[in-house]
């Protein structure tokens, strides 16, 4: 029987040869759930729904009808997506009690459309507002790379993810703000495509950042990245295969290296070499202009601003029921004025095209994803201090990337026997389908 931690084309090839069938592999996915190592990783389960969609799948092909390549697979949704029928909790106990959803949000009506078995919804952080992952009203899914520590998954994405890593998914749609599809796709060995933030309706899903919000998954490799994503955009990149040799590649010296873990700068270095030893062009560039990222970004942060313009009446009504963590960074835009908030998003706009034309030539800009490993959990529980210090570093790398409003994908780069670690390969808005080529070759060469 195939398993389902293979990636979307292999699985696919198994079942064009009859080693199993849709139903076999959702059912294994729902016995997988419902295992101690699946812990917390899900808010809610369509057992009958998944098994029906794969049933389907499997009549029609074996009536000889071509299924689509997501037809009858298992995926799961992040709980912030609207579901027709039920009212959207992202990952809080807040919500309860609010009007059910009239519709599927468009990403989750379009993986229905392509034939997809979903499995569940899955756990994340609180209103998507973190890069740890943790979660005290639903507990906390565990990093499944580590069998001895309990490490945190990343976020917020975070059982989207496991759900990936664990093999009860072939992709999990979550959705990235500040990294929360790259962050947990690095921390769990997986590969995180976050696209441009207009190529996917927002519609649906609940907001953190409407400037920032993408939609988006994390799948096993980056040609099941591209599947999905085309599933989701409601078109195929249109990618043309490139070798790596003359491919030339930024690595910005500032802030993206600053205080790497010795096993992330070890990965990167090595996968950097690689590289270029398979043809890349390899070049040190400044990029000073990420040092700016923190004062443009003030006061507040656009994430805190218009994550208090979207929940301010769940604050104002039920402030005591929210992670204290997340209140926390969301009251840093109470105060911010509207004034303040369209000079912000005026920089924003400058300070990307700034960065856009120092980057011009390159074929993509490479940095480890996240400059540590996975921490652990409980040292993260226990103190506010040491959680917002990683968080912090957790965010560092990828919130640039959604500042620029560009697309990246986080490939992993460690090797047999370490924790996991990403390459981040990014480049600037519209960029996508050159950069998924780019993403192609390195992964290739990474193997």
């Amino acid at each position: 029987m195939a398993h389902i931690t293979d990636t979307i084309v292999e699985v696919n090839a198994r079942l064009t040869r009859g080693d199993t069938t849709r139903e076999a592999l959702v059912n294994q996915a729902l016995v997988g759930a419902a295992s101690s190592a699946a812990a917390h990783v899900f808010t809610k389960l369509y057992a009958d729904a998944a098994l029906a969609a794969a049933r389907n799948a499997d009549a029609a092909h074996a009536a000889g009808v071509v299924q689509p390549a997501l037809a009858g697979l298992p995926v799961t949704i992040k709980d912030l997506y609207g579901v027709a029928g039920e009212t959207t909790m992202s990952g809080s106990i807040v919500c309860r009690g609010e009007p059910v959803q009239l519709a599927d949000a468009p990403a989750v009506a379009r993986l229905r459309a392509a034939g997809s078995a979903i499995i569940g919804k899955t756990n994340m952080t609180e209103f998507a507002f973190s890069g740890v992952g943790i979660n005290p009203h639903y507990g906390t899914p565990v990093n499944p790379a580590d069998p001895t520590v309990a490490r945190i998954p990343g976020g917020s994405s975070s059982g989207a993810a496991v759900s990936v890593a664990l093999g009860l998914a072939v992709a999990g749609l979550g959705s990235d703000t500040g990294g929360s599809i790259r962050i947990p796709a690095a921390l769990n060995g997986l590969v995180g495509f976050k696209s441009t933030q207009n190529r996917v309706p927002l519609e649906g899903a609940l907001e953190l950042s409407r400037s920032l919000d993408t939609v988006c998954a994390m799948t096993r490799s980056v040609g099941d990245c591209l599947i999905v994503d085309a599933v989701l955009s409601g078109a195929m990149l249109p990618v043309r295969r490139r070798p790596l040799a003359g491919m030339r590649f930024a690595i910005p010296q500032t802030v993206l290296l600053d205080g790497l873990e010795p096993a992330v700068a070890q990965a990167f270095s090595r996968a950097v070499a690689t590289l270029s030893q398979a043809g890349a062009l390899i070049v040190d560039i400044k990029l000073s202009e990420l040092a700016e990222i923190p004062a443009l970004n003030a006061p507040g942060g656009l994430s805190p601003v218009e994550a208090y313009a979207e929940h301010h009446a769940r604050l104002a009504r039920a402030k005591e029921f929210f992670d204290p963590r997340v209140a926390m960074r969301m009251m840093l835009g109470a105060t911010v004025t509207a004034q303040q908030y369209i000079a912000l998003q005026d920089n924003r706009r400058d300070w990307i095209a700034r960065t856009e034309r120092a980057v011009e030539g390159f074929d993509a800009i490479l940095c480890p994803t996240v400059p540590i490993i996975a921490p652990e959990i409980a040292k993260l529980v226990e103190s506010d201090e040491v959680f917002f210090k990683a968080n912090g570093l957790l965010l560092r790398n990828t919130f640039a990337i959604n500042f620029l409003d560009g697309c990246a994908f986080s490939i992993p780069c460690q090797t047999q026997g370490e924790l996991p670690v990403g390459l981040m390969v990014s480049s600037v808005r519209g960029d996508d389908a050159r950069l998924a080529a780019v993403a192609l070759a390195v992964e290739l060469a990474l193997v």
